[in-house]
This record gives C-alpha cells, structure tokens and sequence, in this order.
C-alpha cells in the first residue's frame, strides 16, 4: 500500500527525476528520448543525472519553508537572488531580470511584467513540487493561495499563478490518494475567472499538446502537456519519458509530469537507474549537492511540517 509519506517523496523526487530526465534533450525535435535510448546519460551541458534550475529553485523554496517555519515570501526571494548570483547553469530570461533588477521582493515581478506585457513561462509551475507537498495538508484553498504567492515573486502575470495554484491542487488531491483526473473540475472552479477558459481548454480529456497554441516553454501547454502524459500512461516512468518525448522545453514538462505522477504512484514507482545518478547542485550556496536520499529527506520533512 502506497502512503501518503510515499506519495510525497514521489512528488519531490519524482520531479527532480523528470528534470534531470529531461534536461539533455531540452529545445530538441519530439520523439528524441525514444529515438537515442539514453536516460540519465547526460548532454548539453548537463552531467548524467544532473537537476537544472527547475529543481535547484524547487529546493530553495523547500529550504525556506523549513528553516522559515511557514511561508516567508522575503526569505524566499533572497534565497533566490543569492543563486541567481552564483551563476547557475540555466536561468529563465525572465527569472534572471526579476531577481537581479535590484527590485525589492514585492515589486520586482510586478515591475517586469508592466514593461514586458508577457510574463506567463513556466518558471513558476516547474519549481512547485516542494511548496505543493508542504501546504497540501491545508487544503485547497490555501495550498492554491500559497502557489500563487510563490508564484508572484517572478512572474507578474496572473496566469502563471493560476497554473501553478492547479498544479498545487492536483498534487494536494493525489497525496490524499484520490485521482487528480477526476478533481479537476472542482480546481478549475477554483481559478480566477479571466483565466478558467483557457486552463478548461488545455486540460480537456480531448486536449493534445500538438494542439498546442504557444510553445510549451508558456505556463497554459505546460501544464496541459503534464495532465496529458499522466491521462495518457499508467505508471510513472511511462508517463514522464512522454512528457519528455515531446520535445521543447522538456526538462520542465517532465519535471511537472513527475510531481503529478510522483504524487500519484509514490517514490517507489521513480525508477533507481533515474534516482542513482540524480544530483542538484545549488549554485551560490557554497559546494552543496543534494542526492537523491536528500531530496527524500526534504520531501518527507515537508509532508511532517506541513501537516503539524
């Protein structure tokens, strides 16, 4: 029997898996994963088994949680801005300016979408598995405010913070055992109304990422392609070498696909031969790596604190 303790370790360390799946084959054509037969093997600039930004900023945010005892959004942000610094090996265009515009936390977001317009990418939904397992126990509404706190300290536009509020409901409806699937319905009553239609729309049981709008590097396909791969697949590795076979930004795709299906098949489901190699450096904060049994322990101290 798969515990709710299980489901959470699937959720942290099945997205980190994704992740790191993905990353050797992000901007690449689809089907590239089932083409070369190469899982955790490295490339374009990442070792085997390598986390990217994705999980780096996911860990942060976890990091932050428990040393803060609760949500402290300043704390958060400085924590990002201290990796920012460190040079990481892949930052979003968009994250980078927010964090090293000299902004304070609470503007720097804000200020950025007002002279850009645009600021729905995914950076916001590829770090949420940690936030997700630790507010999960406090229900939806407040697991949903949370995601879009988080979510508002990068991204200025309310639609990455409504994909990342469902992101954080679908993964709070897993760990309690249910199917994600079939609670959508009741998440998407939960999204702001300016932004219901088109989350409806991409995360349709007839909805294809080949249908797809914009590029899967925005919030909307993103999303919809990781909902997809689960609908899709029935286990785990299955659905997140689809997520990847996609093509595009797949790192990330997979690494929101391996939070859901994590959540929902549990940390036993992650395959070994992805969690031996899997490693996160954090750039800025010295020379630590996190492993896998890290990233197990991270996620089994947020369910604990989440749930006191």
């Amino acid at each position: 029997m798969t515990t709710r303790t299980d489901r959470a370790v699937g959720a942290v360390l099945g997205s980190a898996a994704g992740d790191a799946l993905g990353a050797p084959y992000e901007f690449g054509p689809a089907g590239q994963l089932t083409a070369r037969g190469q899982e955790m093997r490295g490339g374009g600039g990442w070792e085997p088994g390598e986390a990217t930004d994705d999980t780096q900023m996911a860990v942060l945010v976890g990091e932050s949680l428990l040393e803060c005892g609760g949500l402290e959004l300043p704390d958060v942000f400085a924590r990002f801005q201290r990796w920012a610094a460190g040079a990481p090996k892949d930052i979003g265009l968009q994250t980078e300016d927010v964090l090293t515009n000299g902004r304070p936390w609470d503007l720097a977001a804000a200020l950025h979408f007002q002279v850009n317009v645009r600021a729905a990418g995914n950076g916001s939904l590829m770090r949420a598995a940690t936030s997700a397992v630790h507010f999960a126990a406090a229900g939806r509404e407040r697991t949903m405010d949370a995601a879009r706190r988080i979510a508002a300290l990068t991204h200025g536009d309310r639609a990455a913070w409504e994909g990342t509020a469902l992101l954080h409901e679908l993964v709070r409806v897993a760990l309690d055992g249910a199917d994600p699937l079939a609670a959508l319905p009741a998440a998407l009553e939960a999204v702001h109304p300016d932004h219901r239609e088109r989350y409806a729309r991409v995360l349709d049981p007839g909805w294809h990422p080949d249908l797809a709008t914009e590029f899967n590097g925005a919030v909307w396909p993103c999303l919809g392609s990781a909902v997809w791969a689960l609908r899709t697949t029935g286990g785990f590795a299955e659905a997140v070498r689809a997520a990847v076979d996609l093509g595009g930004d797949t790192d990330t795709v997979a690494a929101v696909t391996g939070a859901l299906a994590g959540a929902r098949y549990g940390q036993e489901a992650v395959p070994d031969h992805w969690t031996g190699p899997l490693h996160v450096p954090l750039p800025g904060f010295g020379d630590r790596v996190l492993d896998a049994d890290d990233l197990r322990e991270l996620a089994q101290r947020l369910a604990e604190a989440g749930s006191g």
